[in-house]
């Protein structure tokens, strides 16, 4: 098995599963305004796109089929972007159908919440066995954890071997959709405080989102701690002076602006 390619070290995230025309006029529902935002996002300097597909209704959809007509268009016009497909439920799936949907598109890259795929105990080996076949597979799962027990938990996961191998690609996230909790850029240091315990057992390449207008700061300060970000739509409409953004493209070039700028942060990792 080849060694998995890393994360990129920003990700555009355009339309999640939830958020609609109703919510911004931009956000791309149809595959010609996905493909068309992430040239333009690219341009910007996004250099991953999490792809979701929505169906004729322009509700959240896992089809595989719609997957790889996705994939192929955007491969195409997008080449050099890094292409990670969604796992979410979003209340539409359950587990069973999204290992489903993972087994028979076979992506490279894909985003697995582990509060999804566990979502029962009696999915537990259910899940194991997606884990361990993705990873004799060569299929790199990004594990989504909403806080740091989630964290712990999927640390459990791979000490008890339902989550195999020592190099992990973690998905770390900061806030909520309903906004009810307030967030800090330095929330983060609760995550990279137990994955430093770790440091040396097990390799973590690791990304964060962020919700609303603290996204680019969130980000900003995950990028100084030697992070990689996800920003777009699907967290955050909002750019970090309160104003909408025009497009996920405005968020992309704040968010690179921030990124590539110099900071003088200590990172948790040296405390």
């Amino acid at each position: 098995m080849t060694e998995p390619r890393p994360l990129p070290s920003l990700m555009v995230a355009p339309s999640g599963a939830r958020r609609g025309k109703i919510d911004h006029p931009a956000l791309p529902i149809t595959l010609d305004e996905t493909v068309e935002t992430a040239v333009e996002c690219q341009r910007a300097g996004a250099d991953g796109i999490h792809l979701h597909v929505r169906d004729k209704e322009g509700k959240h959809s896992l089809d595989t089929g719609l997957y790889r007509e996705a994939i192929a268009a955007l491969e195409l016009a997008a080449p050099r972007m890094f292409l990670q497909v969604t796992s979410e439920a979003a209340g539409f799936y359950d587990a069973a159908a999204q290992r489903a949907m993972i087994r028979a598109l076979r992506p490279y890259s894909v985003s697995v919440a582990l509060r999804e795929m566990l979502a029962s105990p009696i999915d537990e080996e259910e899940a194991r066995t997606l884990y361990v076949w993705a990873h004799d597979e060569g299929i790199v799962v990004q594990h989504i954890v909403y806080t740091p027990d989630e964290l712990l938990w999927l640390l459990d996961c791979i000490d008890r071997g339902i989550v195999p191998g020592l190099d992990h690609q973690l998905q770390l996230v900061l806030g909520s959709y309903t906004g009810s909790e307030l967030q800090s850029p330095t929330d983060l240091e609760s995550y990279l405080k137990l994955l430093k315990v770790r440091q040396g057992e097990f390799e973590f390449d690791w990304m964060a989102c962020a919700f609303g207008s603290a996204e680019t700061a969130c980000l900003a300060y995950a990028a100084a701690n030697d992070g990689k970000v996800r920003v777009g739509f699907e967290n955050s409409l909002w750019n970090a002076d309160g104003s909408l953004a025009q497009n996920n493209a405005e968020r992309v070039a704040e968010v690179r602006a921030a990124i590539d700028a110099p900071a003088q942060t200590l990172s948790p990792w040296d405390k």
